[in-house]
């Protein structure tokens, strides 16, 4: 594979995919583990040549499954090394045995996720049930609206990780962000790899004794489980040490705007155009570029609507959440994922806990999108609003909405 080398900064028209093998070349991993899975393929095909070309020292293993380059990882992690993985759908789910192993064991590694439904039946396009499946094994979780996103999100995750000795899922929507060309502004090489700077694993099972992986009984594998969650209650800080040290690095460039620079740092929050927002929406990943243009020309037509963007995940921003959405007048949560036999799905729960814990009541209504990659646009957008707008004016509308179900399908419901 031919591969153009980008040492210096430099803004180029990326897919989402190579973006992301960028940052992995700059960061220059120890160990990197990978076993190809569509979407995801592209991104270990293109760190290959990095690897065959001499552009990186990682140690390239090709594992014969999900389940055992996360395996490596964790090998590799807990023996000190700097480890990296990327994987798809039900890629994830194959690892699912070891994500609980990678945040148990504390070991500080990333893993591109690049978000695939999972089957049945059988399905390559974007949605984020493999991540939302995922939510409780005690993984950091990172959603990118687009290349630029997932190529600064993958540098800091490395960080974030390693301040708090948590593993990172770094997510971008598939085919959506993975293999659509964006505009991508690249650091040079020299600062990316001062940022991350040299990884030293203080718990390193080569360096002293210690042990890693052994057997937890009745008498102590509870602690063990509430020392993960205080080490999530740690994340938050590391995210702004981290954010602030690379919104420093972005500033130094000069040429870069306020809003740019913004966007490009990882948060767990982005609000857009919600100070005066009567109706806003909530949304992860890909869709939130649409919902902007969508709230851009309905400002212009002096209706007043504005966007929350999650970015961070897991943990939760429940803070920040009830901070931004307190003035609102009603919420149209989206979500990408479902969750069956529940009442909405996973976002809708975490707003309404959010919101509970700070005592704010108010409308809100959901909207499932977008699963196994069905398009949504700009009409799409502007149907959810509409639900808004005549929920607000007192029409009857349903708690639970499902965007852009076929015509034909529900033609045959209401037989």
């Amino acid at each position: 594979m031919a591969i153009i080398l980008f040492k210096n900064r430099t803004v180029r028209p990326l897919t989402g995919n190579f973006a992301v093998s960028e940052a992995m070349r700059q960061i220059n991993p120890d160990v990197v583990a990978a076993y190809p899975i569509t979407p995801q393929t592209e991104i270990m095909q293109i760190f290959s040549s990095f690897v065959s070309n001499g552009y990186v020292d990682s140690e390239l293993i090709t594992a014969e499954s999900e389940h055992s380059a996360l395996s490596a990882c964790v090998g590799a992690a807990v023996s000190g090394a700097r480890a990296m993985t990327a994987t798809a759908g039900p890629g994830l789910a194959l690892m699912w045995e070891i994500l609980g192993i990678a945040s148990g064991m504390r070991a500080p590694m990333v893993l591109q996720l690049v978000n695939r439904a999972l089957s049945a039946p059988i399905n390559i396009h974007c949605d984020h049930s493999d991540a939302m499946g995922a939510r409780d094994q005690g993984w950091i979780q990172v959603f990118a609206e687009d290349a630029q996103e997932a190529y600064d999100h993958l540098i800091q995750s490395v960080k974030v990780a390693e301040k708090v000795y948590l593993p990172v899922m770094s997510c971008m929507d598939g085919f959506i962000v993975s293999h659509a060309i964006d505009r991508v502004s690249l650091l040079a090489d020299e600062e990316v790899r001062e940022f991350v700077g040299e990884y030293k694993y203080p718990y390193s099972m080569l360096s002293k004794t210690v042990t890693h992986g052994a057997i937890a009984m009745t008498d102590s594998y509870f602690e063990f489980k509430h020392q993960q969650r205080l080490a999530m209650d740690e994340v938050k800080k590391a995210v702004e040490e981290v954010s602030k040290e690379y919104k420093e690095l972005l500033e130094s460039q000069g040429n870069l705007k306020d809003w740019e620079i913004e966007k490009r740092v990882l948060k767990f929050v982005e609000p857009y155009k919600i100070e005066d927002a009567e109706i806003v929406l909530v949304a992860m990943g890909s869709a939130a570029g649409t919902i902007k243009y969508v709230i851009d020309k309905l400002r212009e037509e002096g209706k007043k609507v504005g966007l929350l963007k999650i970015k961070i995940f897991r943990p939760f921003p429940y803070e920040e959440v009830s901070k931004y959405l307190e003035n609102a007048k009603i919420l149209g949560i989206l979500d990408r994922a479902e969750t069956f036999g529940g009442k909405g799905g996973p976002l809708l729960s975490e707003i309404i806990t959010a919101l509970y814990l700070k005592g704010i009541h108010k409308p809100i209504r959901n909207f499932i999108y977008g699963l196994g990659g069905r398009d949504f646009n700009i009409n799409h957008v502007k149907e959810v609003i509409n639900t808004l707008e005549r929920t607000l004016k007192g029409e009857n509308t349903p708690f639970l909405s499902y965007i852009n179900l076929r015509k034909d399908y529900l033609d045959t419901l209401q037989k």
